[in-house]
């Protein structure tokens, strides 16, 4: 029997740039905070290189606009390529405007980067929430055809509990479809654990996160395993907020990389995307004539999808 292939995938930010630190850095200090984001994307692509794994790279536009030779080693190692959104803003405190603004200008900076579409998103801080939705029918409307930004659990931040835990496609309140790709949970009798990377991979013992995502293989589904550059980089700047956040921040980044190297031997990764393609939900058509039109200024490629069921 055939391994089964799970998703790999790196959020592509700076320390500085987390929500968790958000109290201790305002959006206009991020200019004159130390750059580690390039060097630690790198030691991650290193890394990866030498089990010969393939990821995602949810990179965010801001970031691209100051690597853009980063951004062009990511997809020349093979990887792929999607979008992070501009500036890590938390969706439901932007407007929809704003919103559609910035998913706009991150897209279009990847994709003049790579010179090719790029039709993954994932939200910063998974804060396509309830209270957000509106969202997924702007990712459509602007050319995305997959997402990866639900975490069907209880959070303080994010969440939609009720959401489905495998690949499916998701329809949107207008009407559009999208693939979507949740982020991994473990079902525990009455309660539904996030187990799928980042801060839940530090907290954890790796015995369990191990045994956490090989539970869900065993039951015939991929996972999607999450990380951030900034988690292999024990040496980054403290900053001083409150203890919550400094837990999830800065809790065992100096086991994180020896783990992830663990994990790389234990589990067969490749991209997102293939991993939905494999899953047969990414057959795509083009949008009806009745479909929202871009501005003159806007890439005909860049049109938007709608997906056909067939489940």
């Amino acid at each position: 029997m055939n391994r089964i292939r799970n998703a790999l995938t790196i959020d592509v930010e700076d320390y500085f740039q987390v929500a968790a630190l958000a109290e201790a850095v305002r959006r206009d200090d991020w200019d004159s905070m130390e750059y580690r984001v390039e060097a630690n994307t790198d030691r991650l692509l290193g890394l990866l290189d030498q089990f010969n794994t393939r990821a995602t790279f949810f990179t965010l536009g801001w970031v691209a606009e100051r690597s853009p030779e980063l951004i062009r080693r990511i997809q020349k190692a093979g990887h792929e390529v999607a979008s992070h959104g501009y500036s890590h803003q938390l969706i439901y405190n932007q407007t929809p405007d704003v919103f559609r603004e910035e998913t706009r200008r991150s897209k279009a900076i990847l994709e003049d980067i790579l010179g090719e579409p790029v039709t993954g998103y994932r939200a910063a801080s998974y804060s396509i929430t309830a209270r957000s939705r509106w969202a997924l029918d702007i990712l459509a409307e602007e050319g995305f055809t997959w997402d990866s930004s639900i975490f069907p659990v209880h959070h303080d931040r994010y969440g939609m509990p009720d959401a489905p835990r495998w690949p499916y496609r998701l329809i949107t309140d207008n009407g559009y479809e999208l693939a979507e790709f949740p982020l991994s949970t473990l079902k525990l009798p009455g309660y539904t654990l996030p187990i799928a990377g980042g801060g839940y991979f530090r907290l954890f013992p790796y015995w369990f996160s191990q045994w956490g995502l090989g539970s869900i293989n065993r039951q015939g589904r991929p996972f999607v395993f999450y990380l951030h550059p900034w988690e292999v980089d024990p040496e980054q700047p403290r900053l001083e907020v409150k203890w919550l956040s400094r837990f999830r921040h800065y809790n065992n980044l100096d086991v994180c990389e020896a783990r992830l190297n663990r994990l790389l031997q234990r589990f067969d990764f490749a991209p997102m995307g293939d991993v939905l393609q494999e899953a047969g939900l990414l057959d795509t058509h083009s949008l009806s004539p009745e479909s929202p039109t871009y501005s003159d200024g806007q890439e005909q490629a860049i049109s938007a999808r709608k997906f056909v069921r067939t489940l």
